[in-house]
């Protein structure tokens, strides 16, 4: 298990951006999530939410170790030596996300509002990097993260969208059920509303 930690000083993000985003994820603003299947094309999903103008750092994954990205990063060496090009670009796309969380393979992480919400709260309880713990931090409630826990390893992946501005959850939901999304909901505060896809 490795954490991968990429971090920018583009000056881009302000500290009030940075913390408004973290509120979002501990109750306190709006996200949308959607549960896709092992062949759905994660790139068009995220291609969709930025053509929309859903930044890649407000984006995490919780991905199923037995997911296709999962194999690649799992069987990538760092060393470099063994490389090839095609793990290199897997391990380059997911490095462009807030997030991204494969439970027993890894976490690379971006963005400093995933960051805190991730990474500082596990540290304080010493709690392993599984989905279910993921999830509670990102908002859900305990029982829901657990069924969603078990859906990412029988399904393949979650894709979280931190929505800073609360009225954007529901597009965000709406452009992850046309992607494919066999579940897709919108969160406000801590609760999901409990609007899954046909």
């Amino acid at each position: 298990m490795f954490v991968w930690l990429v971090y920018e000083s583009d000056g881009v993000r302000s500290p009030q951006t940075t913390v408004r985003r973290y509120e979002a994820m501990r109750g306190t603003g709006a996200a949308a999530y959607g549960m896709y299947s092992c062949n759905v094309a994660l790139s068009e999903v995220v291609s969709s939410l930025n053509r929309a103008g859903f930044d890649k750092q407000d984006i995490c994954m919780v991905l199923s170790p037995a997911h296709p990205v999962s194999e690649v990063v799992r069987d990538t060496r760092i060393d470099g030596v063994e490389s090839e090009d095609r793990a290199l670009v897997t391990i380059g796309w997911v490095s462009e996300f807030g997030a991204v969380v494969i439970p027993t393979v890894g976490v690379f992480i971006r963005s400093q509002a995933f960051l805190r919400v991730l990474l500082t709260e596990r540290k304080q309880t010493s709690q392993s990097c599984g989905s279910g713990t993921t999830l509670q931090d990102l908002g859900f409630p305990e029982r829901e993260a657990s069924r969603l826990s078990h859906e990412i390893s029988d399904i393949g992946a979650l894709v979280y969208v931190a929505c800073p501005e609360g009225s954007r959850a529901d597009k965000a939901t709406e452009l992850l059920r046309c992607a494919g999304a066999c579940e897709a909901a919108a969160m406000s505060g801590a609760s999901t509303a409990a609007a899954a896809a046909a």
